[in-house]
């Protein structure tokens, strides 16, 4: 949770609250009395991945007041200088905007690319043959295209399905390719091409719909990228793409844990495959969140049931206090100004339906458009949210916890309840790692969450150092003189006015303690 972006200002009368929905506020040094230091944040709207188009600092910048949270950075393309130096503009953006934004490394797993080193467009017609083959050291062109895997022969048969698109596959009869294949001829494969489509620029993802690739999720070079960049930029999420199995999590968190410094990092499953939806639900009792990734979905599925799986997933997410993250959302604003109603429909619906951030794609990355797009969406999000039924969510997240609640669902509840009743402004929560808050923001509160996170000292005789633990904390200093410090930045954030009431929810001794307090002038 080192950090999260927060966009503007919320009224106090406004319901636009996601499932982490809650200010940050980061109280360290005060508790060895020196300054204190503030890191708000609230909605995670958007999060974009920040490419050619959209790495410069202005940019960055405009997207950041737009509404960005969350930064991608998509290993698929680039290597690490290029991403070094996009992150080191986005850390310029963020101080010039006074915006948080966390850093999230994007893995590339086990996708299959096609291999075009003259980056020169492939125009590809319908009902002629296409051979994939392994060989790269051939030159793409409109009958041959060399891909990355030299298993893709033994995994396929005739009939089978192969789509081919520009970064990911959009759908679109112009920019992907629906290939079938005809027939495999030792280590090639033998496609018909079924729609005209010109293959623009350097990468291609391959995806061969409802098909096992025997491959690792996590790969030597995506090991060697988080052991390096992810370690060096103490990254807040990793999200495993083409996640298939609860294992691929274990093994993941336990590879991060040696390594040191990513004890804290937010594992995200990347769900993209039917092997994903199988194991789904092992899948979210491992993760820390849950990626919908519906462009490849939307190929290993028949297009109409996508929404009931997506619809499914969030609310599973939901019940178990995870974020839920939904994809491919405004494809149009790619090139275009404005999205489709539907797109927008869309966008609405997945917030109404309970998902937490909305994952940018083509449109930030290579888009015309990116601070355009991320306002758009935001502003959308923000509509939905007005309307979101907050009472109706907290008693069927209540009623699906059932009883007996474990000691931290009980305060987190109770906290949310006493809120609603006595119409506060903010809930106040004491914490050393944020789970405690993101146990309240579980609940969907109307009202902000000020979180006041308090690390804990330790010392390995050398020197001291902070560290967190997964509870409610309480502080050597003064808890009034931390809830002063904590009420004073609510003011001053525009969350709390006087005469408010604020549930301040924290722990004394061996005892948690939720309590209201009604603000004087």
């Amino acid at each position: 949770m080192a950090s999260i972006l927060e966009p503007s200002k919320p009224e106090n009368k406004s319901k636009r609250k996601l499932n982490w929905n809650f200010h940050f506020a980061v109280l360290s040094e005060q508790l060895l009395g020196f300054d204190v230091d503030f890191l708000s944040c609230i909605d995670k709207i958007n999060w974009n991945p920040l490419g050619q188009r959209s790495r410069s600092v202005e940019i960055i910048s405009g997207c950041l007041n737009a509404g960005m949270s969350v930064a991608r950075f998509d290993f698929s393309w680039g290597d690490a200088a290029y991403h070094q130096e996009t992150l080191e503009n986005l850390k310029i953006a963020i101080k010039s905007t006074k915006k948080l934004c966390a850093v999230m490394l994007d893995t590339v797993g086990p996708e299959l690319q096609v291999v075009n080193k003259s980056e020169h467009p492939i125009s590809l017609q319908a009902d002629t043959t296409v051979v994939l083959t392994p060989d790269q050291d051939k030159e793409a062109s409109s009958n041959m295209l060399p891909i990355t895997f030299s298993g893709l022969s033994k995994a396929v048969k005739k009939g089978d399905t192969i789509f081919i698109g520009q970064y990911l596959f959009t759908g679109s009869e112009t920019t992907s390719v629906w290939l079938e294949v005809t027939d495999v001829v030792g280590e090639d494969v033998v496609c018909l091409i079924k729609n005209s489509a010109t293959l623009a620029r350097q990468l291609y993802t391959l995806h061969v719909s409802q098909i096992h690739i025997d491959l690792p999720t996590i790969t030597d070079k995506d090991k060697q990228v988080i052991s390096s960049w992810g370690v060096q930029n103490n990254i807040d999420i990793l999200s495993l793409s083409y996640t298939r199995h609860a294992e691929d999590i274990r093994q993941v968190r336990d590879y991060l844990s040696k390594l040191g410094g990513l004890s804290q990092t937010q594992i995200f499953a990347k769900i993209e495959n039917t092997e994903g939806i199988t194991h789904f639900d092992e899948i979210l009792r491992e993760a820390d969140g849950i990626i919908l990734a519906r462009g490849n979905l939307g190929i290993d599925l028949p297009p109409e049931k996508v929404f009931l799986f997506q619809k499914a997933a969030v609310y599973q997410c939901n019940m178990a206090g995870k974020p839920a993250v939904i994809t491919r959302v405004v494809d149009s604003m790619t090139d275009n100004l404005r999205p489709t109603r539907a797109e927008a429909t869309d966008v609405a619906n997945a917030v109404l339906d309970g998902s937490d951030a909305i994952l940018l794609g083509a449109e930030t990355l290579r888009g015309l458009y990116p601070v355009e797009t991320v306002s758009i969406v935001g502003k959308i999000c923000a509509e939905a949210e007005k309307v979101f039924n907050h009472d109706m969510y907290f008693k069927r997240a209540v009623k699906y916890v059932g009883e007996p609640m474990t000691h931290l669902e009980s305060i987190a509840s109770s906290a949310v309840r006493a809120a609603i009743k006595v119409k506060a402004s903010a809930i106040i929560c004491f914490t050393s790692s944020g789970r405690a808050a993101r146990l309240i923001a579980k609940y969907r509160p109307t009202m902000p969450v000020i979180s006041v996170v308090i690390p804990r000292l330790k010392t390995n005789q050398l020197r001291w150092s902070f560290t967190g633990a997964f509870e409610a904390g309480s502080t050597g200093a003064s808890n009034e003189s931390v809830l002063k410090v904590a009420l004073d930045h609510g003011k001053a954030s525009g969350v709390i006015k006087s005469h408010d009431r604020v549930v301040v929810c924290q722990k004394v001794g061996d005892a948690a303690v939720i309590k209201i307090i009604e603000l004087e002038d």
